[in-house]
């Protein structure tokens, strides 16, 4: 598995340091801070330093409750949910990839959770995230 970048506790990610890592995946990462910037002016953006991975993460949130994460790549970056089953049947009717309905159906469970990935490539991805974004601020 590769391995994340922004691993010195010691530079805090600024977007010169973050587009630096994820190269041609830039122009995914504007996309997808302007659709939340745009239609989700009730999230905050918290980036930390996380000693168990030895990363920056930035976590996306609602209040209290955690929407997603941000790990960058070299060359791209990924965003992670974690869902209850309850949203099983969401994510199985979203316009989403197999390959992450997959994904979910059969990921590790955190005790009543399960988490679900996407590795940013390609410009269907910023789509799939919007449907997981809504999914996960639809869900109680």
């Amino acid at each position: 598995m590769e391995k994340p970048e922004l691993t010195n506790k010691n530079i805090f990610p600024t977007e010169e340091i973050i587009f630096s890592q994820i190269g041609k995946s830039k122009i995914l990462w504007q996309s997808l801070f302007e659709y939340i910037h745009t239609n989700h002016l009730d999230l905050l953006e918290q980036w930390k330093y996380y000693n168990d991975g030895k990363c920056w993460l930035l976590k996306i949130c609602k209040k209290a409750k955690t929407i997603f994460w941000i790990a960058v790549f070299k060359d791209s970056f990924r965003m992670t949910f974690y869902f209850t089953d309850k949203a099983e049947q969401a994510i199985n009717n979203a316009p989403i990839s197999d390959e992450l309905k997959e994904q979910f159906k059969n990921g590790k469970r955190y005790n009543k959770i399960r988490g679900l990935s996407i590795y940013f490539k390609y410009k269907r991805d910023i789509e799939y995230a919007k449907s997981l974004i809504r999914i996960k601020l639809s869900a109680k």
